[in-house]
């Protein structure tokens, strides 16, 4: 609305012009009342989704006012009416679903995106959910899932309308969570920069899914950057740059359900050319112990 102090004048008013794209005469409708921020024409032989040219100007007492620009205005739309093919779906982890469909080609209707609905029970609607894609992405993840739980899923179009018709439901189950249980015992022996690893390894237990093998997440103490390296067995041989940071590393299982619990930080202090440590005991790294077990180490060298 126009502000009254710029109104210049009473009786004052808009006048609401719009035309339909290809013609050329305008069609002006005017409204008293000077606080008007919307007009509806309703017309029922509109096709949904019509575009229109429309400006907006104003009068008073004294005259006609001028007009805006020229914008284009598109009457409501339907929501779509065909359904997405080919819809399939898999169970990626213990906590995600891969969804997957073609994209609709021809369809009478605008289509803004795809909508996935996905349910835990069919006789309990309050547990759905969804996720919505925009129009050229014809797969979602939908995550935060419970482990070795059945889900249905179904997927329909959508406009500013609502949404088309679903397809018939699809069922999925997720993978077994991964085990609970971290990597213990954890022993480390550095020897310049090549860093050796051993560790108990994890058994997972009959509701968890099988440990496939392990991944080491280190990183510098006083930098963000985080490297990650696999290994399949309960022992890691790691190469660390030679610089005199102190380094963190986490050791998870690796499965079907995914990655789990990481275990108990482990500090590897570069202050010297020689150590070993244990995360099964409370290892001192002050510099008076790291020169005995520097002084250790040499001595089982020569034996």
């Amino acid at each position: 609305p126009v502000p009254e102090e710029l109104q210049n004048g009473e009786s004052f008013g808009y006048i609401i012009a719009f035309r339909a794209f290809g013609e050329v005469s305008w069609t002006h409708v005017a409204t008293s009342a000077p606080g008007a921020s919307r007009y509806v024409y309703r017309n029922d032989s509109l096709a949904p989704f019509s575009p229109f040219h429309v400006k907006v100007g104003t009068y008073n007492s004294k005259g006609q006012g001028p007009f805006s620009p020229v914008v284009t205005i598109y009457s409501a739309e339907t929501e779509p009416s065909s359904m997405p093919a080919g819809v399939w779906a898999r169970s990626a982890t213990a906590s995600e679903i891969e969804v997957n469909w073609q994209a609709l080609t021809i369809t009478s209707e605008r289509v803004l995106g795809y909508e996935v609905v996905y349910w835990e029970d069919d006789t309990k609607p309050e547990t759905m959910g969804k996720v919505r894609v925009p129009w050229n992405q014809t797969s979602v993840t939908v995550n935060n899932l419970a482990g070795n739980t059945q889900y249905f899923l179904t997927v329909s179009a959508f406009n500013t309308a609502g949404t088309g018709p679903f397809l018939p439901a699809i069922n999925v189950t997720t993978k077994k969570p991964p085990p609970a249980q971290p990597p213990l015992n954890i022993e480390w022996t550095l020897i310049g920069s090549q860093l050796s690893l051993y560790w108990e390894p994890v058994v997972a237990m009959e509701s968890e899914s099988e440990v496939t093998g392990y991944q080491l997440s280190f990183w510098r103490q006083r930098h963000k950057e985080v490297n990650t390296f696999t290994t399949a067995n309960s022992t890691a041989d790691l190469t660390l740059p030679e610089n005199n940071d102190d380094y963190i590393i986490h050791i998870q299982t690796l499965s079907e359900g995914g990655l789990g619990p990481a275990s108990d930080p482990i500090r590897i202090h570069r202050l010297s050319m020689s150590a070993r440590g244990s995360k099964a005991l409370s290892v001192d790294t002050s510099p008076l112990s790291l020169f005995f077990t520097i002084a250790i180490s040499t001595f089982r060298s020569m034996l």
